[in-house]
C-alpha cells in the first residue's frame, strides 16, 4: 500500500536543499508539505546530521538502487512536535512530542505484519531519501499512527534526535539481533555514532566491552560511555586486532559478541576474527565507495567457529518501547553523545568535515533559523 506522493501548500518554510551528489547545500524557502488523512505534519525542533546523510550526499549506495533526488531535503534524526494530523489518525495527536524512524513503515506489507517494520516493503519511501526530510522547519510523516513515536515526558527533543538513527540502530543490533547478555564480552569496531551507542548499550546490558578504533579521542569517548578496554587499531591488520582482543578476554578465547559499526572490509574482518567459538556478529555498518556493497569475509573461520552473522538495520517500531524505557529511567543517555549543536545553515560544513572523519559523536541542528 504505497504512500501517497507529497503535495505542497502555498505556505513556505526554511529548508536545507541538496541539488545533487556532493553539490552545495542551499538554504531555501520552499513549500510546506500538505498532509493526507493518515499523515501528520511535524514541526522540527532538533535534527541530526547523520553519516547516512553523508553517504547519500556522497553518492554511495547506488549499487543497491538508492539515488539522491535533486532539490532534496535530507535529515532523518528527528525531535519534533506534531503540528497537525489527518482526520483518520487515531493515536497521533497535535502537540505530541515525537521522534520519527528513518524507515517509514506502511503497516500493511508482510514485513510490517510480522513486526519487522524496519524491513517494510515500502521502504523506498524512507525519509532518508524520499518524501520530506528533517533539515527543514516541517516534515510530513505518512501513516502517522505508526511512524510518529511518542516520547516519555522526561525525554527531551535533543535526546529524541540523538536516538533517531544511529542510537536506535545500535539498540536493535545489540539488544535484538545478537542479544547481548550479562557477563559476555563484546568487541565494537568503529567508534563513530553507531559504535559509541553500541558500546553504551552493550555495557548497560551487562557486557564487558572492548572498543576498537584508529582515533584515540574516540577511544577515550568509548571509555566514558562504558568500554572496559580499548584498542587503537591504526596500522594493525585484522589478525593483529583479533590477537589483542584475545589477550583481553578469559583464557584468550576472544569475544562472545562483535559489532562492525563502520562497514569496511578491514573492520568487518577484524570484528569477526576477534570472536570466540559460537560467537555472534552484528553487521551494522554499510559500505562506501571502496567496497561498493561487497567485502571478502573469513569464511573458514566462520565455519570452524560456527559464527552467527546478523545484519541489522534501523529499529522496528515495537522495539522503541524498551529503548525509550531505558532512556526514561536514566540507564541510557543518547544525549551524552551529542558533541555539538549547529544552525541549519551549517549543514554543508559538517558534511565536508565528515569527509575526513573530523566529527565525533552526534552533531545536531538545534536552530532552524540559523
Amino acid at each position: 500500500m504505497p504512500f501517497a506522493p507529497t503535495r505542497w501548500s502555498t505556505k513556505t518554510m526554511r529548508a536545507a536543499q541538496i541539488f545533487g551528489q556532493r553539490s552545495h547545500v542551499t538554504m531555501a524557502e520552499m513549500p510546506i508539505p500538505e498532509i493526507d488523512e493518515e499523515d501528520a505534519l511535524v514541526r522540527i525542533e532538533k535534527s541530526g546530521i547523520c553519516r547516512s546523510d553523508w553517504h547519500l550526499w556522497n553518492g554511495d549506495w547506488s549499487w543497491f538502487g538508492v539515488a539522491l533526488p535533486e532539490r532534496h531535503v535530507l535529515g532523518h534524526e528527528i525531535g519534533g512536535i506534531v503540528e497537525a494530523v489527518g482526520n483518520r489518525c487515531k493515536t497521533a495527536k497535535v502537540g505530541q512530542r515525537v521522534t520519527v524512524p528513518f524507515h517509514l513503515s506502511c503497516g500493511h506489507c508482510a514485513s510490517c505484519k510480522r513486526g519487522r517494520q524496519n524491513l517494510c516493503e515500502d521502504g523506498a519511501n524512507s525519509n532518508l531519501y524520499a518524501g520530506t526530510g528533517g533539515w527543514a522547519e516541517y516534515m510530513r510523516v505518512p501513516n502517522a499512527d505508526l511512524n510518529c513515536v511518542s516520547l516519555p515526558d522526561n525525554v527531551d527533543l535533543l535526546t529524541a534526535a540523538a536516538l533517531g538513527c544511529r542510537y536506535m540502530t545500535a539498540w536493535h543490533g545489540v539488544h535484538d539481533q545478537v542479544a547481548v547478555k550479562g557477563g559476555e564480552y563484546a568487541t565494537v569496531v568503529g567508534c563513530g555514532g553507531v559504535g559509541l551507542a553500541a558500546v553504551e548499550i552493550a555495557t548497560c546490558l551487562g557486557a564487558d566491552v572492548i572498543a576498537v578504533d584508529i582515533d584515540e579521542s574516540k577511544l577515550e569517548w568509548a571509555k566514558k560511555v562504558g568500554a572496559s578496554a580499548t584498542i587503537n587499531s591504526k596500522g594493525l591488520s585484522p589478525e593483529e586486532v583479533a590477537a589483542k582482543v584475545a589477550r583481553l578476554t578469559p583464557l584468550g578465547r576472544g569475544s562472545d559478541i562483535s559489532v562492525d559499526a563502520l562497514g569496511l572490509e578491514q573492520t568487518a574482518t577484524a570484528a569477526m576474527l576477534s570472536q570466540n567459538r559460537g560467537g555472534r556478529h552484528a553487521q551494522i555498518g554499510l559500505t562506501s565507495q571502496a567496497e561498493k556493497g561487497y567485502a571478502r569475509l573469513p569464511l573458514d573461520v566462520i565455519v570452524i567457529k560456527e559464527l552467527q552473522i546478523r545484519g541489522s538495520v534501523g529499529n522496528p517500531q515495537w522495539a522503541y518501547e524498551g529503548l525509550l524505557r531505558m532512556v526514561s529511567q536514566g540507564r541510557l543517555h543518547p544525549e551524552r553523545l551529542v558533541s555539538r549543536t549547529v544552525g541549519l545553515s551549517q549543514v554543508e560544513t559538517v558534511l565536508h568535515q565528515m569527509d575526513e572523519f573530523q566529527t565525533s559523536g552526534y552533531v545536531v541542528i538545534d536552530n532552524m533559523a540559523g
